[in-house]
């Protein structure tokens, strides 16, 4: 076979493929479409003020094309050498170079006057219903209400694609790297503070529908708002390259009625009672070691491996861990305060109970046989003081 019909028989497979892609795929709810060419669908007044200001732009940047080509090429054609025309020899005039300076500073100020108010409207916090705090960690959100209905919330939004769907083992779901375990809940029309941070590496907080953007970077605070004026739910992602899998930290935000929030609110508070820990509880080494692999799974797998191998270079293992191996003391400190200039980031925001359990767990397992495998809650309780 000649290069020529390879690659015309590829390219005839590739674009089959694409075809059929295209077919089978289906827009996502709250999410980005097939085949979409425009900014998502707004739901907020930033998010229909970005879609019009981009659009003037647009309209402005388009007609100011069609202007400027349409005379050169007129000029071009009518004032042609071959038409015997002569080209003009002049040194300045004072007309053009006004009009070539005024016009466009009348553009640009007709552009920054709506951008202007739009950015500082962008801006300003205050008087927010519901104050929420999004921490960006190796690779999930930490959501805490701080204030309004809901204040003392705390909890983890991580992934929950499946491996099988990610090595393509299983067909991808609608909502394929883009579901998570607990998403971000707020009231619609309420004003929504999010306040951003990050442990580790610098994040983003971004939601398209919401026309909301913004970084979260380690030992800074950040702020933004937002008033979902639709209930429903919706899609963001990280928008900061922030490692590995930075493909794999969603941002997934369910907008409830009033009372619909309320009952929420009261489940998840009631929840959050239930889970709630004993702090003098002894705990039996197959307590710790069953909860302590769900912890593993949530927070420790995307970098160490499940298999606890790590990635050479990169993330160490933790199978045959000198660290794991040694005394507990030295894996708590790790696990409390993490390692500078690593990826290795602090898991502070962790109970006790996990942190004992996923010490536990990775103490005992694979080929690892310290001298004390199981470690109780009250060993990381005496460690942050």
């Amino acid at each position: 076979m000649n290069s020529r019909k390879f690659v015309a028989r590829f390219a005839l497979a590739a674009g089959v493929a694409l075809w059929g892609a295209l077919a089978t795929a289906a827009d996502m709810p709250g999410g980005p479409k097939v085949n979409q060419l425009n900014l998502a669908d707004p739901v907020t007044h930033i998010a229909r003020d970005q879609h019009w200001i981009h659009e003037f732009v647009m309209v402005i940047s388009l007609a100011i094309f069609v202007a400027v080509f349409s005379v050169m090429f007129y000029a071009i054609w009518k004032h042609r050498k071959s038409r015997g025309h002569k080209a003009a020899s002049f040194h300045e005039s004072t007309t053009i170079e006004i009009v070539w300076t005024v016009v466009p500073f009348l553009i640009i100020i007709g552009m920054a006057i709506p951008a202007t108010r739009m950015v500082i409207e962008q801006k300003d916090t205050s008087s927010a219903d519901v104050t929420v705090k999004a921490t960006g960690y190796q690779w999930k959100w930490g959501y805490e209400y701080l204030k309004g209905e809901g204040e003392g919330i705390v909890f983890l939004s991580t992934l929950t694609t499946p491996r099988a769907q990610i090595e393509g083992r299983e067909q991808k779901s609608v909502t394929y790297l883009s579901e998570v375990d607990n998403p971000l809940v707020v009231p619609v029309n309420k004003k929504i503070r999010v306040v951003t941070t990050a442990n580790d590496v610098i994040h983003s907080w971004m939601v398209p529908a919401f026309g909301v953007k913004q970084d979260a970077i380690p030992g800074f605070v950040r702020d933004t708002w937002f008033r979902a004026e639709k209930i429903g739910t919706y899609h963001g992602y990280c928008a900061e390259l922030c490692g590995k899998d930075h493909a794999f930290m969603p941002i997934v935000v369910e907008v409830k009625s009033a009372e619909d929030y309320a009952l929420w609110v009261d489940e998840r508070r009631k929840a959050m009672l239930a889970a709630a820990d004993d702090p003098n509880k002894v705990w039996t080494q197959d307590e710790l070691v069953a909860r302590g692999e769900k912890v593993y799974a949530a927070n420790c797998a995307a970098c160490h491996l499940a298999s606890g191998k790590g990635v050479p270079g990169a993330f160490p293992a933790l199978d045959g861990s000198k660290v794991v191996g040694g005394p507990p003391a030295g894996q708590i400190e790790v696990l409390l305060k993490g390692r500078a200039g690593t990826a290795m980031a602090s898991f502070r925001q962790l109970s006790d109970v996990d942190l004992a359990a996923v010490l536990t767990y990775t103490r005992g397992a694979w080929g690892n046989r310290p001298e004390q495998v199981m470690v109780q809650p009250r060993e990381l309780t005496a460690a942050r003081k």
